[in-house]
């Protein structure tokens, strides 16, 4: 038997301000979805989940959370470079930047955003070809 990937975890401290986040991003989130524990389909099959720290904590005593850096990274594929851009500027005026937009060497436009819990999210496209 081999394991198969099927989701990824998120430990929020503000389920609300979390859920709203990545529902402003294009996620499907349950409107009416609210914790403890939240989960929703990713386009493909994987889920994303949310807990709230209260109840991880409820499940192992000694938990606490990771220090020194975000303890994930999400990436999210945008159309294109001018939508990084838009995107990255958005979340930005609501104090959600992290790096701002720029042309990275793999030929990506990139930009990270900060997710509520201090979660990188990263946002990409292809450069247009410039031949």
């Amino acid at each position: 038997m081999t394991p198969r990937f099927d989701a990824v975890g998120l430990v929020t401290a503000d389920l609300s301000a979390s859920l709203a986040f990545y529902r402003r991003l294009g996620l499907d989130v349950p409107g009416d979805a609210a914790g403890p524990h939240v989960e929703a389909a990713l386009p493909g099959g994987p889920r994303l989940l949310w807990d709230t720290a209260e109840s991880v904590r409820s499940l192992d005593p000694d938990w606490t959370p990771p220090s020194g850096g975000p303890a994930i990274t999400l990436a999210f594929a945008c159309d294109s470079p001018a939508d990084v851009d838009a995107v990255y500027a958005a979340f930005a005026t609501t104090g959600h930047g992290g790096r701002a937009p720029w042309d990275a060497a793999w030929g990506q436009r990139y930009a990270v955003l900060t997710d509520p819990d201090g979660n990188a999210v990263d946002l990409f496209a292809p450069l247009a070809d410039t031949d």
